[in-house]
Parts: C-alpha cells; structure tokens; sequence
C-alpha cells in the first residue's frame, strides 16, 4: 500500500473556487474518475475528480474551503507500494502569455474515458460538409462563418428559433428588462436636480412585450442571415447515431413539443454547440414560485418579497430589475463575499449602491430545504461553515435559482460518435476546439469555462475556420486557435461591474508584484455631470524585477455606469502589451466616462494631473 495526496487539477483562470460540496469521506473506497468534491464560481458549478482508485485516508477540506489549483484535496491509500503518485499541479500561466489553450478549467478538471464510435448503417435524409448541433451565439456563429467560407451547413435547433438561450432566454432579454430598470432608477434621482417625472406607473404587460420585440427582432434578424447565406436549420433534438451521422427528433411549436418525427443528417465534419442548462437545487418543489432564469424573465409578475439563490452575476441581475419594479430582495450566498470573480473593492461599491435594495445579505449560508406552502416557499438555511450560524426559515413570493450551469454533454448521445465526455457532461477540446475524434470539434458552455456568449463566438470562428481550412486545403485557414489571452466579464447591474484579466486578488494570492493605477470618477467631470461619481477604474500593470522595465498591463476592472462598454479597451490592451505610457499618452475625448482609463494609467505611471499630487 502506498499513500499520496490528491490535489486539485489545472482550473484554468481561476483562482480560487469555493467548495459547495463534499462527496466522500474517510473510510470510502474510490474509483479513478470518481468526483470528490464539488466546486462553484460565479458561472458555473464543477466536480474535481479522483486520479486514482483506493481508500480515502484523510480529508483535508471542508466544505466552504477556497481551493487553488494544486490544493490538497485528501490523502489516499493506493495498492501497491510503487503506485505511482498524481502529477504535480502545474504551475500558474502567466497573467498574460504569447500562446495558450482556450481557458476552460473543466476540460483539465476531469478526465473522460473515449468510447467507441457506433457504426450507422441507414439511410441520410440531408448530407452536409458542417453539421453544426446548437443555434446559441456560438453555434450560429460556427454555421455563418463555415457558409461563409464556402461550406455546405446544417444546423439543428430544437427551439423556434436561432439565438439560444442568450437572445431568447437570457443575454439580451434580460438587458432589455435591465435597460428599463436603469431608466426608471435614473428617473427617480432627477428630482433632486429640479426635474421631479413623479412615480413611475408600470404596465407589465406592456414591458414583457417591449422584451419580445427584441427578442424577435434579434432572431428574426438570424433566420434572414441563416437564408441569405444557404444555411439549412433543422428543428429538433440531435442526438449521434455514429461518427458522421446525426438524428434529429424534429419540433414544433413555440417549445419543444415533438412531432414524433425523426430524420437522420449525414456530415463529413461537426461542431458541437449544445451548450448548458440551469442547475436546479434537488430539494426544491416543483412550484410555479420557483424559478430559473427563464422563468424569472418571464416576468408573470411582480412579487413582495424575492429570495436570490447565489450571489452570482445572472441572480444579482435578475435581482436588480425585481427591485425596480417594487420588490424586496434576500440573498443567499455560499461564499464570504457577492459576485465573486470581481476585485472585492468594486463590488463592496456596487454593494454601497445596492443595499437598498436587499433586507438581508446571507453569506456562508446555504439553503438546506424549501416547501411550499399557501403563504409562499417557505426556505430553510443552515451555516456553510462549522461553527458558523444561519437566519430561521423565511418565506417568500418567489426563489430565483441562479447558482450555475450545468453543461449538456450527456444529452446528445457524444458516445456514439466517438466523442470523449466527462463526468460533469464537458467535452475536452485542444486550442483548435478539436474533440478526442478528429472530424468533431466543440464550442461555448460545453468546453468550459467561462460559460460567456462572446466566448463562444470567438470559439465558434475557430473551428469553423479550422474545418474550411482542413476541407478546402487553406494551410492558413487550417492553422486557426483560439489564442485568446484573456477574456472579459461583465455584472450588467447598476453599477456596473466589469474586469478582465488578472485582478488584485489573483496578483495577491498568486505572488505577481504589480503597479496599481485607480481613478477615481468624484474626479471625472463627466460622472459628476451625470451624478454619478460613486465609480473607480482600476489597472494593473506588471512591476515585477522580471519585467525589466516594460511594466505591460496584466488587467483591469471598473465599476460605474457603462463599466461593460469600456471594459472592452482594457481586454485590448492587455491583448496588445500596452504600457502605462502607451494607455496614458492615447487621447481619449474629453470629458468621457472613457478617459478614465487614460487617467488610471497616468496615475500608475505617476503623470495624471486630474487627482491630488502624488506622495513621493
């Protein structure tokens, strides 16, 4: 016998998660592959796998634990005495590097056995050089650019319509509700700059129609893009029957309601963009006050009192119309902190912003039970750390389950294809976004984290560039990766969040020296015109002894009005290895929410004129 410790794997961009879940216990006799503990970010929740088989001797976690990549997880009693002991964890990417695979942690958070491809030995109804399964941002994305490029494509989507779950049930409804919500929060601080519009009279109604005309004039647009371009859409359930056939269970409806028939599609590649589902909690009642993301932008009603299950992005969003339009928020959250993945000082802004808005803020709490009841769902909570106390069940007019995504890697029979999937239904992919078979790539949700639209759509270029190239003997084509160095996000509450890049946090936990710059709006005239200077910009620049001077930037967070449509600057100089004096001497217009990026880079290079002199 022989004991080693098993630690937490590559996780990608994260740098800590938090453990939601433990599994085993001491005592246990293991697989290989067997999931131990379950962890969550702010988008998703993953299990970290054994890689080994044998009996747990020790745990060395607990639940609530922040992890790290290389964190030991538990000791394990192996057979054999020369058992070979787990690789070490690699170390941490640079913040910023030249080449790197796309930054999906599952795919090296777990391992998946390849199955053996089935044969298929009927007849196709439709053949295609692309078979693209999932219309969402990245599979329409995939099917555009593969006609584009001279392919014949198939696409299958099981709804109506093209857009997936982020223009028909997530991205772009909800922005519409939250444009709405700013408005009438902006509305409401006019009186006191002599303008007073009175109370707001809201016809819900009317608002969830104002939703549906953009969404349909969203994926109207796409069903015109998918014509003009010779994309064939197939509506149904896609499912493999071998490595280059598909069959679908066709649709109709506004759901998802079968029409009983099948028809199979013959392709010589494809790519797999079925994307992911939201997790919902085993113990919660099947009740129409129980909702997910979609049923919350369903918008049926407006309830009293809300409980926000997750302190992540998608349920602080939600939260943030539902305020507006007259209700009052709980929210529980696993974690010491909202909104994780965020610098704790802009969300401690946000938060200075929002308290209004909540009753109670329930950290290192967990929802334990719920029942309904005629009152409302009455929910019980319990500490998620030992020692630690929870608040006595409440009860309430609405829960919004908003604590992560599940991936649907189970759901398209992969196997029969050939097609490696983990435990947690991620497919592995290679910076191509090539699957373990060689024809069949991968994209979005499905791959990994971050589980973001615009991630996808970079994704979704690849590898239909890659196929076009493989198929049509481009060498240029061919060769596309996904080399993106980082990757923004986005809380489009009020004030918004955005960050991209290494954080202080992260700087701080993984031991890189940097040179901060923050600027603060109370000195943008442009915010302060706007009455709204409760916002910062940050950037971090590297001043590590390494650096020898170059000093580039390695990230950059805001919080304020319009954070999300400046972030986009920073992820480009990041992208470009700009300097402090390259973003400091680009002349931004004057006054602009915008320049403040400039400013917070002439303040870490030590030249902005626009803030108190600087202590020598």
């Amino acid at each position: 016998m022989a004991i080693i410790d098993i630690k937490v794997p590559d996780i990608g961009d994260f740098a800590e998660v938090a453990i939601i879940e433990v599994l085993v216990k001491p005592g246990d006799t293991i697989k290989a592959e067997q999931s131990l503990i379950t962890v969550e970010s702010d988008k998703a929740s993953m299990e970290i796998p054994s890689s080994h088989a044998g009996v747990v001797k020790e745990l060395k976690v607990k639940l609530g634990d922040k992890i790290a990549e290389g964190s030991v997880v538990l000791t394990l009693e192996v057979q054999g005495a020369g058992a070979a002991a787990p690789a070490p964890a690699a170390a941490p990417a640079p913040a910023v590097s030249e080449q790197k695979q796309a930054p999906a942690p599952v795919q090296q958070a777990q391992a998946a056995i390849n199955p053996v491809a089935s044969s298929f030995a009927g007849s196709a109804d439709l053949d295609c050089d692309v078979l693209v399964l999932g219309g969402g941002p990245g599979g329409y994305s995939a099917a555009f650019r593969a006609a584009d490029l001279g392919l014949k494509v198939v696409i299958v989507e099981r709804y109506a319509t093209l857009g997936g779950v982020c223009l028909n049930v997530g991205c772009i409804p909800s922005k519409a509700l939250l444009h709405v919500a700013a408005v009438m929060d902006e509305v409401s601080h006019m009186a006191d700059l002599g303008v007073d519009f009175g109370a707001p009279a809201v016809n819900i109604d009317k608002l969830r129609g104002h939703k549906e005309k953009v969404i349909g004039k969203l994926t109207g647009g796409l069903a015109a893009m998918a014509k003009m371009r010779k994309v064939t859409t197939v509506r149904g359930y896609g499912a493999f029957v071998g490595a280059n056939h598909l069959e679908v269970e066709e649709t109709t409806g506004t759901g998802q309601e079968k029409t009983g028939t099948k028809k199979v599609i013959a392709f010589k590649k494809a790519i797999i963009a079925a994307g992911s589902q939201a997790v919902r909690l085993p113990f919660m009642p099947n009740d129409p006050r129980v909702v997910d993301s979609t049923g919350a932008l369903a918008l049926k009603e407006v309830p009293k009192r809300m409980l926000i299950l997750g302190g992540g992005i998608i349920g602080l969003e939600m939260g943030t119309v539902y305020s507006t339009l007259g209700a009052r928020l709980d929210v529980v959250e696993m974690m010491d902190g909202l909104m994780q993945g965020a610098d704790r000082d802009l969300v401690k802004i946000w938060q200075k912003m929002n308290a209004k808005r909540f009753d109670n803020i329930m950290l290192k709490t967990k929802t334990v039970g719920a029942e309904a009841t005629p009152e409302g769902i009455k929910v019980t909570f319990a500490p998620a750390e030992e020692g630690g106390t929870a608040p006595e069940p409440q009860v309430y007019d609405l829960v919004l389950q908003a604590v992560g995504r599940t991936p649907n890697g189970k759901k398209i029979a992969a196997e029969k294809a050939g097609v490696a999937v983990t435990d947690r239904g991620f497919i592995n992919v290679d910076i191509q976004m090539r699957t373990n078979v060689p024809h069949i790539f991968a994209i979005g949700d499905i791959v990994g984290q971050p589980m973001l639209a615009h991630k996808a759509v970079h994704e979704a270029h690849v590898a239909a560039e890659v196929i076009a190239g493989e198929l049509q003997g481009n060498k240029e084509l061919a060769a596309a990766a996904f080399n993106a160095r980082v990757i923004p996000s986005v809380a489009y509450t009020d004030p918004e969040v955005a960050w991209v890049g290494l954080t202080e946090d992260q700087a701080k936990a993984q031991g890189i020296k940097v040179k901060k710059g923050l600027f603060p709006w109370t000195a943008s005239g442009r915010a302060i015109a706007n009455g709204r200077d409760e916002g910062v910009t940050k950037l971090l620049f590297d001043d590590s002894p390494e650096a020898h001077g170059h000093g580039k930037i390695l990230g950059g967070g805001m919080v304020g009005t319009h954070a999300g449509d400046m972030i986009g600057e920073i992820a480009l100089a990041i992208e470009m290895g700009a300097d402090a004096v390259d973003i400091g001497k680009t002349i931004h217009p004057h006054p602009t929410l915008g320049e403040s990026i400039g400013m917070a880079a002439e303040i870490a290079h030590g030249s902005c004129t626009d803030v108190p002199p600087q202590k020598k």
